[in-house]
């Protein structure tokens, strides 16, 4: 009989311990590339404590070297030249800006009438910009520091106590942005940066780029715009001065705004539908804009009766964001026009007033 050959000598066997060879190798070299070796810890008196969930810093705040358990902040003003943002609003690294939701238009309400009808969308809109939805009983200044009565103007807001607008002014915690064109009465601005607030008024026609009016008050060169410029496109560079709320918001580190008041002459349809669009205005707790409605406004096309409810269902949308209508002004001084019209007995201005009752 022929003698038998070890196991050990056979071809397949070979190939089995090759085989296991190979793979314990490919294993160490994924584990090692998986887990990369640990940074040793720094000890715990050199870490700094971190900030307390949903905690905002003001900005220009900057954390001093703590001396017996208490932690001081000191404001700072930036003294170099040609800095591109002043001390108030140092722009944020990418990685702080909120994720936005995208959305692209808003949900258009249902026709008035069976068949769209100028008469019946111009009815149903006047009605209800002139219909108050929630009760405010204090909605004037006089109380606060530095107001004057020559505002030219009643830029309402709602000071009663349920909410928190009245009671963040007390605290000196209140944040004001103001959009505006070129408009000299910003005696409103003044009274709230008087009482306390932090307040930013944004307005391309200032002739520098950051201006810082007292100790609360500061101007921008910027104009509020529902995109941003694309600098790409050669076109866009001469609008470089134009960003959008997200955008300025992201940049200057703030969270919420208290009061967000707008004279944009007939931009502020389509810089309200991109609040809603990208959800901006939940960061907002009262807003306070003049529209006007002499024509359809920038970029809103379509006949009369489309364009009116488009107006329409803009508001509506702030309605489903929990903002309500607390009061409206009828400018009885600007022409008596509605799309171009004298109907309806609308003016061409209205000064409209809400509160988001979710704001904390």
């Amino acid at each position: 009989m022929p003698k038998e050959r070890p196991l050990w000598r056979g071809a397949a066997f070979r190939l089995c311990l090759l085989s296991a060879a190979l793979f314990l190798c490919l294993q160490l070299g994924m584990r090692r590339s998986w887990c990369p070796e640990e940074k040793p810890r720094e000890p715990a008196a050199a870490r700094a404590p971190a900030p307390s969930r949903g905690a905002e810093q003001r900005p220009g705040a900057v954390a001093a070297a703590a001396g017996g358990g208490r932690r001081r902040v000191t404001y700072v003003r930036s003294g170099r030249r040609g800095s591109a943002a002043p001390a108030c609003c140092a722009p944020q690294p990418p990685g702080s800006r909120r994720r936005k939701t995208v959305r692209w238009h808003i949900e258009l309400q249902p026709w008035a009438s069976p068949t769209p009808s100028l008469n019946y969308e111009a009815s149903r809109f006047l009605k209800y910009i002139s219909t108050s939805q929630i009760s405010c009983e204090h909605m004037n200044l006089n109380s606060l520091k530095g107001y004057s009565e020559t505002t030219k103007k009643p830029w309402s807001v709602c000071l009663d106590e349920r909410f928190s607008l009245i009671h963040r002014i007390r605290s000196k915690k209140c944040r004001l942005y103001s959009l505006g064109l070129g408009n000299d009465d910003n005696q409103f601005e003044l009274s709230m940066a008087n009482s306390g607030c932090e307040v930013h008024r944004f307005d391309p026609s200032i002739k520098s780029a950051h201006i810082q009016q007292g100790r609360h008050l500061w101007h921008h060169r910027l104009s509020i715009d529902w995109r941003d410029p694309n600098p790409a496109i050669a076109a866009h560079k001469l609008h470089s001065n134009t960003k959008k709320l997200g955008t300025v918001l992201n940049e200057f580190g703030h969270q919420k705004i208290d009061v967000l008041k707008a004279d944009v002459e007939s931009a502020e349809w389509k810089i309200l539908e991109n609040l809603i669009l990208e959800d901006v205005v939940e960061q907002i707790g009262q807003l306070v804009f003049e529209v006007h409605m002499h024509w359809p406004g920038f970029e809103v096309s379509g006949n009369d009766s489309t364009v009116v409810r488009y107006w329409y269902s803009l508001l509506r949308e702030l309605e489903l964001k929990d903002f309500r209508l607390f009061h409206t002004y009828k400018d009885l001084s600007k022409p008596q026009m509605f799309l171009k019209k004298e109907a309806f007995n609308a003016s061409s201005c209205y000064t409209l007033s809400w509160v988001n009752t979710r704001w904390k």
